[in-house]
């Protein structure tokens, strides 16, 4: 990435969670920063945010399901400022289940979003990125691309899709000054499993207790990001365990799916204690 003039970046999922605390850290590294969300009013209260610390900015409404919509913001953003140095695909949801117990209604709004947004992303900057001859592409992804657990189908295909994409365009964008980093992280703290589409209370239960016990909040992940976005580094997997998963799939792939379930099992929360035999 340049360092040189005014330094623009565009966020999806900027309402809250990741997309807000990568918002942030840029606004206090000076850089303006195009907040968008399919909620406006999140994507306002982040732009204030930002404002109150010093950050310019503006936000957008963009529901990233809608090419046509992510067309109208690059015209904008090139219109108004000439040029993107960063462009970060972060909005996400989560669908879980069975195959064949996940509605085809829910692998539709799971691969839509996760998938597709990128997607979309993609199609509406990259040329103009291209012709510009400079700036970086973030596609956050999911160590989920790589686990591919049981019960997490549509999840897993959108993110596993988006690092293919993400390895295609780097090599599509090679030599061109435009480079692309893709991230899979973990667990961390965040708001996914509030809107995630479940098939039981206990996928969402599972997830919520992932989360929280994590100990990686979204202000460290963001930080990590922005660093690996300014080195041009193709993967980011974090932290240590989703690393760990991420080398187990490479270097043992017959055993991966055994071990990563045991692994999975030891910190999800446990159901409730079976009754004591009364004798």
């Amino acid at each position: 990435m340049r360092s040189d003039g005014e330094r623009v970046a565009v966020i999806t999922g900027g309402a809250s969670g990741l997309g807000r605390a990568l918002a942030l850290a840029l606004g206090q590294q000076a850089w303006t920063v195009v907040v968008t969300d399919i909620d406006e009013g999140g994507a306002r209260d982040t732009l204030d945010a930002l404002r109150g610390r010093g950050g310019e900015g503006i936000s957008r409404a963009l529901d990233v399901r809608d090419p046509e919509a992510f067309e109208a913001l690059a015209e904008e953003v090139f219109g108004r400022w000439g040029r993107l140095d960063l462009l970060i695909n972060n909005a996400g949801v989560a669908a879980t289940g069975e195959v064949g117990k996940v509605s085809l209604e829910d692998w539709r709004w799971c691969l839509d979003i996760d998938l597709y947004g990128p997607i979309h992303g993609c199609h509406a900057f990259a040329p103009r990125m291209r012709a510009q001859g400079f700036g970086q592409i973030v596609n956050i992804a999911s160590i989920a691309g790589f686990a591919l657990g049981a019960r997490m189908g549509p999840y897993n295909v959108a993110k596993a899709g988006v690092v293919a994409l993400s390895e295609t365009l780097r090599a599509e964008l090679l030599g061109t000054g435009v480079g692309v980093t893709v991230v899979c992280p973990g667990f961390f703290a965040t708001n996914i499993a509030r809107n995630m589409r479940v098939t039981s209370d206990r996928e969402r239960e599972k997830t919520v207790a992932l989360i929280e016990g994590s100990g990686l909040g979204a202000d460290q992940v963001a930080a990590r990001i922005l660093a690996a976005a300014r080195r041009n580094t193709p993967i980011l997997v974090l932290p240590f365990d989703a690393l760990v998963i991420f080398w187990l799939r490479r270097l043992f792939p017959a055993r991966a799916t055994e071990i990563m379930r045991e692994m999975i099992a030891r910190r999800a929360p446990r159901g409730p204690a079976a009754p004591r035999d009364a004798r």
